[in-house]
């Protein structure tokens, strides 16, 4: 049996009262790609639902702090302006107890399952009408599972690339460093922001229906890993 764990680092676009004046005169750019990824909430929510699972997310937005990153490059042309004290303070806030979830989540599930299967969401607007799965170098279990969900995307007629060995960020080298890929299988999922803000080539919600469940497929097509009872209407 295995556990799921979803995450979603860019969730938001909030800035906390403390630091509204940081980002004065620049909503705009705030309310941009450039401080969040529109659409992967609202997705991240979905694999929660269907899974059963709690979701670990961001709660600002990345102009504010990185969470993928590490050390100067957490830090926007915003909030560097930050003193070091404060920026410390907003990494205490909001950095450490995001990888603390994510560690404890982990760390719990495998004492009681086997596999933890973690997917990443994201969405970007540089990937125009596709999706990507990426999975880190010497993960044959990540990959396995990557392989046959991209399998049961593309037999639904939804264009979507594979990369294996993909440059993890910073915080996905962390969580790989702390459990075996045996047991851990992190896979980082990039939807194009076409679908979310354009509703092209496919419908939003469409097209989450067919990820959901071509995702429970593929782990129902391998063990020990089970795929959840609940039924969808999605196409495969």
């Amino acid at each position: 049996m295995s556990a799921y764990l979803f995450s979603c680092e860019h969730a938001t676009c909030a800035v906390p009262e403390a630091y509204r004046e940081l980002f004065r005169g620049s909503e705009e750019v705030v309310g941009s790609e450039e401080g969040w990824e529109p659409g992967s909430l609202n997705l991240a929510q979905a694999f929660s639902m269907k899974f059963r699972t709690p979701l670990v997310h961001g709660d600002v937005t990345r102009l504010l702090i990185d969470l993928e990153k590490d050390g100067d490059a957490r830090w926007s042309r915003f909030s560097m302006r930050l003193p070091e004290a404060t920026r410390a303070k907003v990494a205490d806030r909001h950095e450490r107890p995001f990888r603390a979830s994510l560690l404890q989540r982990i760390a719990e599930d495998l004492r009681r399952h086997a596999v933890v299967l973690h997917v990443m969401v994201h969405t970007s607007p540089q990937i125009d009408g596709r999706l990507l799965l990426e999975t880190p170098i010497a993960s044959p279990l990540a990959e396995n599972i990557a392989a046959g969900w991209r399998g049961h995307l593309k037999n639904a007629e939804i264009d979507v690339l594979h990369v294996r060995g993909a440059e993890p960020s910073p915080m996905e080298a962390f969580l790989q460093g702390e459990f075996t890929a045996d047991h851990y299988a992190q896979i980082r999922l990039t939807v194009s922001q076409s679908f979310f803000l354009e509703g092209r080539p496919w419908r939003w919600e469409t097209l989450k229906k067919a990820m959901l469940q071509s995702l429970a497929h593929a782990v129902a097509d391998r063990e020990p890993v089970s795929a959840p009872e609940s039924p969808s209407t999605a196409p495969d």
